[in-house]
């Protein structure tokens, strides 16, 4: 909790967090808020129990197009995404010949949306909210007609409560029991997912109606479908047990090479930003690294939390479509009562991985931003005491995000390998998002 307190000062005072009674040098531009409010609500997502990875997802979709439709609202460059992404109308727009303070509009959208969905954090994320809110639209403000910041103020905020107004009808803005069904029946079949956890809440499995969304780029509908895993069988040489023995081998064989990428990218809910909101981290190192203007930061934000937040949509449709059961239970009953993964399964269906779709598509949508080639380093767990991993390209950090799950024990080689395959289909609908003019 002290660490997110500590992110809320110092973003809000850049190179002066350390000395906050003094004043900071520069006045903090567009560009410092929009990146300052997504690392503090990368730690929000830690700290707001019913922010498991779809929920999360969610919120880094709607936020990433709330920045970028108030900075696109006054930069001719920008194409309003309104009329491509699915129920989006024409946002509120600027008065014509008026003056705005680019900086307190985007703070004002920003702070209306991290306080929309984030509205269920805990205290101290509250607290966080507040003080990042109100220390920065109180440093914006000096030194500006008042006329100027109250007039960006409302443009932020009308910007930010249609975006919220949107989202409202989506059919994941209510979580209930933390995402967990109040009834819910297993079914009596071997094939099928049964609850690989003793947690109460967990006897029923996670957001079964997810894939019903609402999607935001990707068309109703049309998820990306999968091939059936391979039939399930209890055959020693089937295909299905040859996967299953795949994944107990990996665990009793692991090298530490592997555990190390199986931990590093678990992600999990409540210990860490989750696996979308690592994807928005290493994106942001990779802005930085680049020297990323404030349009291509909100482009890239936004098409990438769009593109996560599908990748979500068409995984759990699909998830619940074939319910399968988990390494963990196969290999108890069949194979050793004593084996257990690295990692903690899940509670919800194995098929397909959802690391492996929403890495695919990030993956997909980045690449075709960046290049294939570009390198960077991923420290997002550097704070936690992970080491910095390194990679030549977006496609091979998504290879070990996916692959990561089959070294800690908890999904069949089958369901990585489509996963990556819906991700890289998804990121087709986000890519195709017409973001420039072409004018």
């Amino acid at each position: 909790m002290a660490r997110l307190r500590l992110v809320a000062v110092t973003l809000v005072l850049a190179v002066a967090a350390a000395h906050p009674a003094q004043a900071v040098a520069q006045r903090l531009d567009a560009q410092d808020v929009l990146v300052g409010w997504n690392r503090l609500i990368l730690e929000l997502v830690r700290h707001t129990p019913t922010y498991s990875p779809p929920v999360a997802s969610r919120a880094f979709a709607y936020l990433g197009v709330t920045a970028y439709e108030t900075v696109a609202s006054g930069d001719d460059s920008l194409v309003t995404l309104a009329g491509q992404l699915n129920d989006l109308d024409p946002l509120p727009t600027r008065a014509r010949h008026m003056a705005y303070d680019e900086a307190i509009l985007l703070h004002a959208a920003m702070s209306f949306g991290a306080n929309a969905f984030f509205g269920n954090t805990g205290p101290t994320g509250q607290r966080a909210m507040d003080a990042m809110d109100s220390r920065t639209a109180t440093m914006l403000a000096e030194e500006v007609d008042p006329e100027i910041v109250a007039r960006s103020t409302a443009l932020g905020t009308a910007i930010g409560e249609h975006i919220l107004q949107w989202s409202l009808n989506d059919g994941g803005a209510i979580i209930e029991n933390l995402g967990f069904p109040y009834d819910f029946e297993t079914v009596e079949d071997p094939a099928l997912w049964v609850p690989t956890s003793r947690v109460a809440v967990q006897q029923a499995p996670l957001l079964p109606g997810w894939g019903h969304n609402r999607p935001f780029a990707m068309p109703k509908n049309n998820s990306c479908a999968l091939p059936p895993p391979p039939a399930f069988s209890e055959v020693p040489g089937s295909a299905f047990y040859v996967e299953a023995m795949e994944v107990h081998d990996a665990v009793v064989n692991l090298t530490d090479e592997q555990e190390a990428i199986a931990r590093f990218w678990s992600d999990d809910p409540m210990l860490s930003p989750t696996p979308p909101g690592h994807w928005i981290f290493l994106t942001l190192d990779a802005l930085e690294s680049k020297d990323a203007d404030l349009v291509e930061t909100a482009d890239v934000l936004a098409r990438l939390g769009v593109v996560l937040a599908d990748a979500f949509i068409g995984c759990w449709e699909a998830k619940y479509q074939y319910n399968l059961v988990r390494p963990v239970t196969y290999l108890n009953r069949l194979v050793d009562p004593a084996w257990q993964p690295i990692l903690i399964t899940p509670p919800f269906p194995e098929y397909p991985s959802g690391h492996s779709t929403q890495s695919g598509a990030a993956a997909g949508m980045l690449e075709a931003h960046f290049g294939e080639n570009f390198a960077f380093s991923d420290r997002t767990h550097q704070d936690d005491g992970l080491a910095v991993r390194h990679y030549s390209g977006f496609w091979e950090a998504a290879e070990e995000a996916a692959v990561s799950r089959l070294y800690g024990g908890i999904h069949f080689r089958s369901a990585i390998e489509q996963g990556l395959e819906q991700g890289i289909c998804i990121a087709g609908f986000t890519n195709a998002l017409i973001t420039r003019s072409r004018s």
